[in-house]
């Protein structure tokens, strides 16, 4: 009897792709209308093997091995291809794993820092013409004297904060947050003027130790450092979440 259901299969099929010659996987949509001649053509610009010294495998997505697709001819979708199979292209031309990805054998240009100077056509002229970035003197000392100005204003912040004080946290783009604070002054992983906090719930990064360095104890994931001005510090006593109510 006719069942009047009617199996639809897709055209275009997704695979991934590995060969001998890259320790990559990419993926991939090919038609299965097309040959295997045609499908190493296509493979030739994608891992850089030459198609007459191409061999490819088909691997289901187990990526347990099928067979080998041998025939120029055969269409690709005569071969076991589903979404996400792997086809493996195995390298004839002596290729070596990650050759393409050595630039170690690359030859280099190299120019030195004065005679780079003297040329007109580069982006240092460009630059030093319209007086863009760090070549407009002007723009560079009113930037130095904003960030002075700033760090100054961190660090009357930071004189006005002491270890032990309950602190709310108020960074931009975050939620508050409170705490204490545990570190008030300068570090070895940042200029300028920091303040360590223990949060009173795992919304931090570390347990206090940045870099190797202990600059106060707290639970992993308590802890942070902040700048002083996004500190306010107060009476601000840890929420109650009702855990001894019943």
């Amino acid at each position: 009897m006719d069942s009047g259901v009617t199996i639809v299969t897709s055209p275009i099929v997704n695979v991934r792709l590995t060969s001998t010659i890259s320790s990559f996987e990419v993926q991939r949509r090919f038609n299965k209308g097309i040959s295997i001649g045609e499908l190493k053509g296509k493979l030739e610009m994608v891992v850089g093997t030459p198609a007459s010294f191409m061999d490819l495998e088909i691997f289901n997505v187990s990526n347990e091995f099928l067979q080998k697709m041998d025939d120029n001819e055969a269409l690709l979708g005569s071969y076991p291809v589903d979404d996400d199979c792997r086809i493996h292209v195995v390298d004839r031309s002596g290729g070596r794993v990650d050759e393409f990805a050595d630039v170690s054998k690359v030859e280099k240009f190299e120019i030195s820092d004065e005679s780079y100077s003297k040329r007109t056509d580069t982006a240092r002229s460009f630059m030093k013409k319209h007086r863009i970035g760090h070549f407009n003197e002007e723009e560079m000392a009113k930037k130095k004297a904003e960030n002075d100005a700033r760090e100054e204003e961190q660090k009357a912040a930071a004189d006005s904060i002491s270890v032990g004080s309950r602190c709310k946290v108020q960074v931009p783009g975050q939620p508050t947050k409170l705490g204490t604070v545990m570190y008030v002054g300068t570090t070895d992983f940042k200029p300028g003027y920091w303040v360590g906090v223990k949060y009173d719930e795992p919304h931090g990064k570390h347990n206090g130790t940045v870099e190797g360095k202990q600059y106060f104890e707290c639970e992993n994931k308590y802890g942070a450092f902040v700048k002083p001005l996004t500190v306010t510090v107060g009476d601000f006593p840890e929420e109650d979440y009702g855990l001894d109510e019943m």
